[in-house]
């Protein structure tokens, strides 16, 4: 059942009350779906048909699943662009760099089935978004939004990403709710992943099962672990590489914003991490840039505007940076949380150790991790392939050459004088390599795009 708690996803700078939203649903069963809206204080018309079920008798509601809302954080000041950290004794343990609050919107979640139609008998998941009366224009915006979004993405392309979540239908009641109705693909997510697993090992090592003393068993645990975790990773690269391409951030990615079809590690091979959770997304189009920003994007914009990015081009590479930043506290909270104890470390922990504490020195994040017993499984994982899982997050000058021939896919070696080395791309050089590879740079211009970290060797699997 998903909780609030787990719910880690975190919409940053959102403007409240500047909008109206309305979801449109006017056809019957099978025939386009047409919503037109408006956001901000620019008018912003959209309109798209998709194949998607809009009748309520189409539909059938199951039982309740759970609820959730989402944090609304105010102001965040972020990291300046190449300045270097010292560490400070009074700025240990603080979150100075963003006000969080809560939401005003609470979501609730539902099972289902589609009773007509060519789908009929497909399992649904109801995503439910509160009319004016409880949500404000805040909820309409974003269930239009969210709408928009997956319907641009299902229509944009021949063939649909099976790492995003599908958008089947929808309807809204008397009252105003908006009802989405997503294809069941898993009711389990990346958090409840690794907070169930974390509990495995603990539960272990208390009932002193022969797995937490037996080293080979441990050993094959882990290892499957890994191959799990890796899955996840390419299946969230691949997720986010797809909505960039096609203009789109998700700007609200977390551990509870990746629905899995299995949790079972012995079914790894199987296993599909899907996106969700995009009522948040911005438009990244030239076009959109141009038009100026939409209430639920301004705070992203202002914060690209603090950070030096002014003309549409900054803009658009500030918005992907963006992204891919939170993929990068995700991915370090999928190679800590699964291979920790309970209570060990937490999404809230562990971003506080990254940023504050260490202020995001990835290499002294290392040697603190060395240091503590409980965390060593993490440290191990991510040392794969020569430290390649800390190289993701942010890669440190010390790596071997070796390293860099790889990231730049060598095609030949020729062992003559002068070892002359013909690369793909003969203009990148050591530093713009290593600095490719850094998810959490303070730097957004050194931040690797989606494509990068999916091709990324740690992400690839070819260590495993």
């Amino acid at each position: 059942m998903l909780m609030a708690e787990s719910l880690n996803s975190i919409s940053r700078g959102l403007g409240l009350g500047l909008g109206l939203g309305k979801l449109n649903f006017g056809s019957r069963n099978g025939v386009p779906l047409s919503s037109s809206f408006r956001l901000g204080k620019r008018g912003y018309k959209w309109k798209a048909s998709l194949n998607l079920i809009t009748n309520p008798d189409a539909f059938q509601v199951g039982p309740f699943i759970g609820s959730y809302g989402f944090f609304n954080v105010t102001s965040y000041s972020g990291f300046e662009s190449g300045v270097d950290y010292e560490y400070l004794s009074e700025d240990i343990g603080k979150l100075k760099t963003q006000d969080v609050g809560e939401g005003g919107v609470n979501i609730r979640l539902y099972e289902g089935r589609i009773t007509q139609g060519s789908l009929k008998g497909t399992s649904v998941l109801f995503k439910v978004y509160p009319g004016q009366r409880t949500g404000g224009a805040e909820a309409d915006m974003m269930a239009a939004n969210e709408l928009s979004t997956h319907t641009y993405l299902q229509s944009s392309s021949k063939e649909l990403c099976q790492n995003l979540l599908m958008l089947l239908g929808g309807f809204e009641t008397n009252t105003g709710e908006q009802w989405l109705a997503f294809r069941y693909d898993g009711k389990y997510s990346a958090a409840d992943y690794a907070k169930i697993v974390s509990d495995k090992l603990t539960k272990n090592k208390i009932a002193e099962s022969p797995s937490a003393w037996n080293p080979f068993e441990q050993g094959q645990i882990f290892k499957r672990r890994r191959y799990f975790v890796i899955k996840m990773l390419q299946g969230i690269s691949s997720g986010l590489a797809y909505m960039h391409e096609h203009d789109r951030l998700h700007q609200s990615l977390g551990p509870a914003s990746v629905v899995l079809n299995t949790i079972s590690e012995k079914e790894a091979a199987y296993m599909v991490a899907r996106l969700r959770d995009l009522s948040f997304s911005v438009d990244i189009s030239y076009s959109s840039l141009e038009k100026g920003p939409g209430t639920l994007s301004e705070g992203l914009w202002r914060r690209a505007i603090a950070a030096g990015a002014f003309n549409p081009i900054e803009k658009r590479n500030f918005g992907i940076a963006d992204d891919i930043y939170e993929a990068g506290l995700l991915f370090a909270y999928l190679a800590f949380v699964p291979f920790c104890e309970t209570g060990v470390m937490d999404s809230l922990s562990l971003q506080r150790l990254l940023e504050n504490t260490f202020q995001l020195d990835i290499q002294a994040v290392r040697e603190y991790c060395l240091a503590d017993d409980r965390l060593l499984e993490a440290v191990k994982f991510l040392d794969l392939g020569d430290g390649a899982g800390w190289e993701l997050l942010q890669v440190k000058r010390s790596l071997t050459f070796a390293c860099y021939c790889h990231a730049l896919s060598i095609r030949r070696v020729l062992p003559a004088a002068g070892q002359i080395i013909q690369f793909r791309d003969p203009n990148l050089s050591f530093a713009s390599v290593l600095e490719r590879g850094a998810m959490l740079n303070p730097d957004y211009r050194k931040r690797p795009v989606a494509t990068a970290v999916q091709s990324h060797r740690f992400v690839s699997g070819v260590l495993l």
